[in-house]
C-alpha cells in the first residue's frame, strides 16, 4: 500500500452491516485506511477486528468508548477523536448507528423522547455538530445509513407522537419515524455545509442476520423479496463513499441499494424545509435537553 491513508471516522461498525463494511476496507490491499469507530462495548469490539487479521502495516483502527443513548459520551468521543486525528484529515464520517426499540418505556434522562430517536437521530447529529469544524476543513464526506423504510412515514404531522418517550409507539414504527427524522437532519446537513461537505444518505437494502430486529419483534428472513446478504449491503454502503455523480438537483441525496439516486417524487415528505429545520436542533438546544455543561 503506498497511497496515504484515508481516515473513516464510524458510528454503529461493532457489528453487523457497519463491521461488515469496515471488514471490506480494511481486508482490501491497495488503499490504506485509518478507521477510528465508537462502541458500547469496546473490549469485544476489539476482540472482533483484530480477528480479522487486516494488514497493520497498511490499515489501523482505534476503538473508543461510545454510548449513543447518552450524549455525554458523545461529547467525550469527539474530544477524542480530535485529539487522535491531530492535524490529519477526516475523509469520511460514517453514521451507520441505529436501534429498532419501541417507544414503551422513557427515553434516556432528561429526554422527552424515546431512545431510538436519540440514538438514531440526536447524538449522531450532535457528533457532526462537534465534528463540524474538522469535517469542513477535511472537506469531507458525510455517510447516513438511511432505510427505504422512511417511505411508511406519510404523514410527518404524527412524528412527535410516536417518537415521543413513553409514546407506546411499537419499534417498527418508532424506526421508520426515527429514520425519516434522520434523512431530514441529512438534508439539513446538505444545505448547511453546501460547497464544503458532501453528504450522502444511502440504503443497504433489505439485509437479514443483522440483528436489527431484536428490538421491534421483526424477523427478516432471505426468501423476503429484495432481501440481500450482509457482503451486498456492506457493499452499497461503501459505495456512497465514492459515487461522484451526484443528480444535478441537489435534494436528490439518497443512493438506493440498486445504485440509483432516488427521485425527489419519493423522498418528497423529506423535502420540507421547516420541518428540516425543526428536528436538526442547535447544539447547544441538545445539550440544554440532556442536561450537560457547555
Amino acid at each position: 500500500m503506498g497511497s496515504v491513508a484515508k481516515t473513516v471516522v464510524a458510528t454503529g461498525v461493532s457489528s453487523g452491516l457497519g463491521f461488515e463494511a469496515i471488514k471490506q476496507l480494511l481486508l482490501q490491499q491497495t488503499q490504506p485506511y485509518k478507521v477510528i469507530l465508537g462502541a458500547r462495548n469496546t473490549q469485544s469490539t476489539i476482540a472482533a477486528y483484530d480477528a480479522l487479521g487486516y494488514d497493520r502495516s497498511g490499515h489501523a483502527v482505534t476503538v473508543l468508548p461510545l454510548e449513543l443513548s447518552d450524549v455525554r459520551t458523545v461529547k467525550t468521543f469527539s474530544q477524542q477523536v480530535l485529539e487522535k486525528i491531530g492535524g490529519d484529515k477526516i475523509d469520511y464520517l460514517l453514521l451507520n448507528a441505529a436501534i429498532s426499540n419501541g417507544a414503551e418505556k422513557p427515553g434516556p434522562p432528561g429526554w422527552r423522547w424515546c431512545e431510538a430517536l436519540v440514538v438514531n437521530h440526536f447524538s449522531q447529529h450532535y457528533l457532526t455538530h462537534l465534528l463540524r469544524e474538522k469535517l469542513v476543513e477535511s472537506k469531507s464526506r458525510i455517510v447516513f445509513v438511511s432505510s427505504g423504510a422512511i417511505r411508511r412515514i406519510t404523514d410527518p404531522s404524527t412524528l412527535e407522537d410516536t417518537l415521543k418517550g413513553a409514546s407506546g409507539a411499537n419499534g417498527q414504527d418508532v424506526y421508520c419515524a426515527s429514520k425519516f427524522v434522520q434523512l431530514l437532519n441529512a438534508h439539513w446537513w446538505r444545505r448547511q455545509l453546501a460547497g464544503q461537505c458532501d453528504v450522502v444518505a444511502v440504503s443497504p437494502g433489505l439485509i437479514p442476520g443483522t440483528g436489527l430486529g431484536r428490538g421491534n419483534g421483526l424477523k427478516l428472513t432471505m426468501d423476503m423479496a429484495d432481501a440481500k446478504p450482509v457482503a451486498t449491503g456492506a457493499q452499497s454502503i461503501l459505495a456512497a463513499f465514492t459515487r461522484s455523480d451526484f443528480p444535478s438537483d441537489p435534494d436528490q441525496i439518497f443512493l438506493t441499494s440498486w445504485g440509483e439516486w432516488w427521485g425527489k417524487d419519493v423522498i418528497e415528505k423529506s423535502l420540507d424545509k421547516e420541518l428540516q429545520d425543526k428536528w436538526s436542533w442547535s447544539k447547544e438546544e441538545i445539550e440544554k435537553e440532556a442536561g450537560i455543561a457547555a
